[in-house]
């Protein structure tokens, strides 16, 4: 319709070569009078891209990943990529055949992951072929990389800051003694930095195990320590959910907070900044993590030769509330 060849026109829809202002008009009629549209999937047949990222959470319906969903997806927008999430609900043969021999072709280009059953060997023994960014907080290794934050500093400064408040007998809630709980015991490694660092000894009574981050977890949690002889005066939470459990038994028994246990908890969810009372956390920095993510997947979905595997540290802080401070 427009006189002119297919590579002219690709050469306008794909803005890729100079053409006369009258040649990128008569094509641009065509294009509205034909009310043409590329063929997305004839496109990525011929490049060998799905145009399309997936991002697998354990729980979709947990806040930190839905937050840290909704920061990724823009960025990834941004860099032309269109995003699939998956949930794993943390059980180990669906997150290893996620990255399994030939799982990911055709379907997408690359995998931000955030496994909770698989080890770090597991995610050694990939498919080589598959893009990956694992993130959450484990250590990386040479074949993947990793996205963020310092989780034992991070830890270790929730700590120092109940000890700053007075609090002696600190409890920690969350520890997850077994080869698939890397986050739980890196929190726990801060725990112990932190009493050593005051000179305060760890009592090994006050660190409760739970199977998930959740409330429920939370509130059990804190009937067993409030049924100790000698209970806590205070207690970092390994998540801002546990925490929010935490101190709904608190509050149940007749305590308050933070007057008579101070709670502290991590990942700083919306839901932590309307709790009642607001809960003191560390915030990690969602946007910077899903950011170097989806940069790091982009360069390695685009290189053609291996590339070593590197750990990304994004920024995080810590935010003071009324759970340990009395006031916002």
């Amino acid at each position: 319709m427009a006189g002119v060849s297919p590579r002219t026109v690709s050469n306008v829809v794909n803005g890729y070569a100079r053409v006369t202002e009258s040649t990128r008009l008569k094509v641009e009629q065509a294009i509205a009078q034909l009310g043409y549209r590329p063929n997305v999937l004839a496109r990525h047949l011929a490049t060998g891209r799905s145009g399309q990222i997936v991002v697998v959470v354990p729980y979709i319906d947990t806040p930190y990943f839905a937050e840290l969903l909704q920061a990724i997806i823009p960025v990834a927008r941004q860099a032309g990529y269109n995003v699939l999430i998956d949930q794993s609900d943390g059980d180990r043969e669906h997150e290893g055949q996620l990255i399994g021999p030939h799982s990911h072709r055709s379907l997408f280009d690359g995998m931000i992951y955030s496994p909770l059953g698989l080890s770090q060997q597991d995610l050694s023994n990939r498919d080589p072929a598959l893009p990956l960014v694992v993130i959450g907080e484990r250590t990386s290794a040479a074949n993947f990389d990793h996205v963020g934050i310092d989780d034992v500093a991070a830890s270790t400064e929730a700590v120092r800051h109940l000890v700053s408040l007075g609090r002696r007998r600190i409890a920690a809630i969350g520890d997850q003694p077994y080869p698939t709980g890397e986050a739980a015991q890196r929190r726990t490694a801060g725990f112990r930095a932190a009493h050593a660092e005051a000179g305060l000894e760890v009592d090994e009574s006050l660190i409760v195990s739970t199977p998930r981050f959740n409330r429920v977890d939370g509130a059990e949690a804190m009937k067993a320590l409030l049924e100790l002889d000698s209970p806590p005066d205070s207690v970092f939470c390994y998540s801002d959910l546990v925490a929010s459990g935490a101190i709904h038994t608190a509050l149940a028994r007749g305590l308050r907070v933070p007057e008579d246990i101070a709670v502290i908890g991590y990942d700083d969810i919306e839901d932590g900044r309307y709790n009642r009372p607001t809960i003191s956390t560390i915030s990690p920095d969602k946007r910077e993590i899903a950011r170097l993510a989806v940069e790091r997947l982009v360069m390695r979905i685009g290189s053609k030769e291996p590339v070593p595997g590197v750990d990304l540290k994004a920024g995080y802080r810590l935010v003071a509330r009324e759970s340990t401070t009395g006031s916002y």
